[in-house]
């Protein structure tokens, strides 16, 4: 190891900390003068390395096209997660953003500490040589500078608004890849639920006739774990929840993540008008 890597292990652990953006009740950027009735959540936003902290994987010995693939991040899911939020604010009285400031290839926010998939060796394709042969230690590291810094974020948002008289609503907003393990998925809109189903199934009602092939859990479901985030936050305070899975290839860019917030927008707000989630 080098000395400045040893320099690094011996110094503090850094907290990444959740990002949080909020938007008034007109749907501007900023907070507004009452607490807000929605939370987005975007844990798998970015696709930032440690690259200062070997101790917490450094740039985990990946590839430039790992990387930039769907295996370190959630693809346009931020810049949707943002459209949306201006657009349900009015509707919700004012919307706030949680993100993750981090790769879920170095922590996957919504993976529990002792999750196989929480710090994976490998991701789909894609070898994680920075994630093999971790140790506790390695794993107890990653987990007090990264997961436990951005649900101490998110959840100290959320019980904020709740002090503040709003039981808001959490979306968390996610985006999956058009071919996995070499297979095409036709879905293009998925919604997925957890204990609580009644969001998530008025999610899929007023989706009928917008224009994407919406599944209920696919691709995914909460048998897999991947409503972690929902599951922690918003189960135990009987919040409404749902979370959404968008087709990553209709939200490359920035042009086409407007587009799909416009399009979703009016679905989502239907679907919390129309149980009181709002």
């Amino acid at each position: 190891m080098s000395l400045s890597a040893l320099r690094a292990a011996d110094a503090p652990l850094p907290r990444f900390e959740g990002l949080v953006e909020q938007w008034d009740a007109a749907g501007q950027p900023g907070p507004g003068t009452e607490p807000a009735g929605l939370v987005l959540i975007c844990d798998h936003a970015s696709n930032v390395l440690p690259l200062d902290w070997p101790v917490l994987g450094g740039d985990l010995g990946l590839s430039a096209e790992a990387r930039e693939s769907h295996a370190a991040w959630d693809i346009g899911a931020l810049g949707l997660a943002r459209g949306l939020a201006a657009r349900l604010a009015p509707v919700a009285g004012g919307a706030v953003l949680v993100s993750a400031p981090l790769s879920r290839l170095a922590y996957d926010l919504n993976r529990a500490p002792d999750h196989p998939a929480a710090m994976p060796a490998k991701s789909e394709i894609h070898e994680i040589p920075g994630n093999k042969g971790l140790t506790p230690a390695d794993r107890l590291a990653r987990t007090e500078a990264i997961c436990l810094p951005f649900h101490a974020t998110l959840g100290t948002e959320i019980a904020r608004l709740v002090a503040r008289g709003r039981r808001p609503a959490l979306i968390a907003v996610h985006s999956f890849t058009p071919v996995y393990f070499g297979m095409k998925r036709a879905v293009e809109f998925g919604v997925i639920h957890d204990d609580d189903q009644t969001l998530t199934h008025a999610v899929i009602e007023a989706a009928k006739g917008c224009g994407l092939d919406t599944r209920l859990n696919e691709p995914y479901s909460a048998a897999g774990d991947v409503t972690h985030t929902i599951r922690l936050h918003a189960v135990p305070m009987r919040l409404p929840n749902t979370m959404l899975e968008i087709r990553n290839d209709l939200i490359a860019d920035a042009p086409a993540q407007a587009a799909m917030a416009e399009r979703l927008a009016p679905v989502l707000a239907a679907a919390l008008t129309a149980t009181g989630a709002v």
